[in-house]
């Protein structure tokens, strides 16, 4: 019975690490955090298991004057890769994207977009993001 259990375990632990696992990744910077997807402590940043929310949890700055309420576009990123293991833009998101800065097709607010599935996503700060962070922050 205990081999069983161990068997049970590492298939779990299989899993865990792999099948179910959100590979993100912050530029500049080049910081990559990983999760299971679905287990992310939620800290109302956002939606749930939206970029903000996994970026405050993980420590990387991205400014959110509105407190991720969709009401206004600081938290403002590019998706470069993984676009597919999001969700899709609502019209809220879209409406108030019209007003952000230097927008890119691949733009999204980070307080709105989510993680869907498992897999690997790329994002940028915008470099107006990461100059008013780092001012703030001093």
């Amino acid at each position: 019975m205990a081999e069983e259990k161990s068997q049970g375990a590492g298939t779990a632990t299989e899993e865990a690490s792999g099948e179910n696992i959100v590979h993100i990744t912050f530029l500049p910077e080049g910081k990559t955090v990983q999760f299971e997807h679905g287990k992310l402590p939620y800290e109302d940043h956002g939606k749930e298991e939206s970029i903000l929310d996994i970026a405050l949890n993980y420590g990387i700055p991205l400014d959110h004057a509105c407190g991720g309420n969709c009401a206004c576009t600081t938290c403002h990123v590019w998706i470069k890769e993984g676009a597919e293991n999001l969700s899709l833009m609502d019209d809220d998101e879209a409406d108030r994207l019209d007003m952000a800065a230097d927008l890119q097709l691949n733009s999204r607010l980070g307080c709105q977009v989510q993680i869907t599935k498992p897999g690997k996503v790329v994002v940028e700060v915008p470099a107006w993001n990461r100059n008013y962070i780092s001012e703030e922050h001093h």
